[in-house]
Formats: structure tokens, sequence, C-alpha cells
């Protein structure tokens, strides 16, 4: 795999280079997290307004030029993921709503898709799954690099959009977060299908991301608004890293005990280990 079919896209504004920044302000809220009041509805706020952002960083003709090979590893990826971690999640007898919580940020894009999926009555386990999806995300977003890991890779695996960024190599950045992306796409059929929530089936905040990749396509946006919407999503995702970073207390995941972060562990070496092989296959 190669990331020429990406040349012409320009690199996001949270590329490798803000790498250091995502993960320092991650690194300020697990420090700080504990004295702090509950961040999760803002942080929340600020991964969807990043998401819809990001959607001016990415045309149709983009996705396209990935090709249908690395399109469907995303859909073989995403949908081994979800329904993988839900049968392993039955087998440790986690409740369901976690399950489902844990399977759908695993798969896809963390927790912006925990809070598409959530209802009232998971509100126990949003906190459980963040935290998990966080530290695992990060995990993940340490450990690829170090593999020396493609590209495509990453954006198969890495977990949160903000954490894909930071993660991706300099050069091959823009697939990183286009194949990314792909997966974030995926967040409308998974959050239907499920179906757990009041509301719209897919979650407004995809609909604005699917509407700013229809606008970026029609090529009327013009280069200095690009500049301005790259340097706010480098400033809501690097909010949200801080945000995510309050949500993971030590004493809190030894607290959701050892079967979640059993669960946690498997759903990681399962997005990794499928988005790798699916890659070889096509």
């Amino acid at each position: 795999m190669t990331s020429s079919s990406t040349a012409g896209y320009r690199r996001p504004s949270c590329g490798h280079r803000l790498g250091h920044v995502l993960i320092a302000a991650l690194l300020l809220g697990v420090l700080v997290g504990g004295r702090l009041p509950d961040l999760a509805p803002v942080t929340r706020r600020l991964l969807r307004a990043g998401v819809v952002l990001l959607g001016l960083q990415l045309s149709i003709p983009q996705l396209v030029d990935l090709g249908p090979g690395v399109l469907l590893a995303a859909v073989v990826t995403v949908g081994a993921t979800f329904f993988g971690t839900l049968w392993m999640g039955r087998r440790l007898r986690l409740p369901r709503g976690l399950c489902v919580l844990v399977a759908s940020g695993f798969s896809i894009c963390g927790a912006s898709a925990i809070a598409a999926v959530s209802s009232e009555r998971d509100e126990e386990h949003v906190a459980t799954s963040v935290a998990l999806v966080t530290l695992f995300g990060t995990l993940t977003m340490i450990t690829l690099p170090l593999l020396d890991a493609s590209p495509e890779w990453i954006g198969l695996s890495v977990h949160e959009v903000a954490q894909v960024a930071a993660a991706a190599p300099t050069a091959g950045a823009a697939t990183a977060m286009a194949v990314k992306l792909s997966r974030v796409a995926l967040l409308a059929p998974i959050a239907a299908g499920v179906n757990r929530r009041r509301g719209p089936l897919v979650p407004l905040f995809l609909v604005g991301f699917l509407a700013m990749v229809v606008l970026r396509s029609t090529e009327l946006v013009p280069a200095g608004a690009l500049d301005v919407t790259r340097t706010a999503t480098t400033v809501l995702f690097a909010a949200a890293m801080f945000g995510l970073g309050t949500a993971v207390r030590p004493r809190g995941l030894l607290a959701t005990g050892p079967r979640a972060l059993l669960l946690g562990l498997l759903s990681t070496l399962l997005v990794c280990s499928v988005g790798y092989l699916s890659l070889r296959l096509v």
C-alpha cells in the first residue's frame, strides 16, 4: 500500500507535527483529572464539533482515490471489530450496554461513537467505555509507530481521530486520516442499526461531517477558510484530548474489574489484527 493516490490531499491541521501537542494535552488531562468536575459532556461536544470541521479536510474524490481495496478493508475492520467485541463481551459476561459502547468506540471513532450510540440507561457505562477507549487508543497510538506501521494500518486501527493524527507519520498523515474517516463514515449505519437512543437515527454531528465533505467536494471553499478550519480543528481536538485524559483515572479503571479491561485489550488486538490482515489480503 502506498499513499500516492492521496498525494493531492492537503494534510489535516492536526498532523504529525502537532502529535506531541495532542499527546501532551492528553497526559495533562490524566494528571489533573481527579481535581476537575466531570468534563464528559463538554468533551463530547468538542469531539463532535471537531469531527464536523474535519469534514472540510476530506472530499469524495479523495475517498475514491483510496481504492476499493482500502475501503473494503475499512468495512471489514469495523464490522469484525464491532461484532467480535460484542461476542467477546458476552463470553466475559459483561453488561450488554457496556459491550455495545465498547464495540462502537473501538471499531469506529472512540468517544464520539460512544456518545452517538449511548442512551440514558447507559449512563453508568459511558465513563467506563470512554476511559477504556482512551487508554487503549493511547497505547495503540504509541505502539503502532514503533512497529513502523503503514499509514493505512494506523488509520484502520487507532481508535480516536485525534489519536490517528498524532500517530501518523508526516508523509502518510493524509492517507491515515482519509482511511480513518472512512471508518467514521460507517458510524451512520452502525448507529442506525443499534437504534438505542431517542432522537435521530443518524447523529447530527455525523450529518454535519458528511455535509462538510460534500461542501469540500464542490471546491467552493476558499483556501483561507480551509486554513482557519484546520486551526480550529486542531484546537478542538487538543481540548478534546485533554477532556478524554481527565476520564482516565487509574482507580476508576481498576474498579471496572479485570473483565472490562480484558475486553478493551482484546478489542484493541482484534481491530489491529483485522486491519493488518485485511490490508494484506486486498
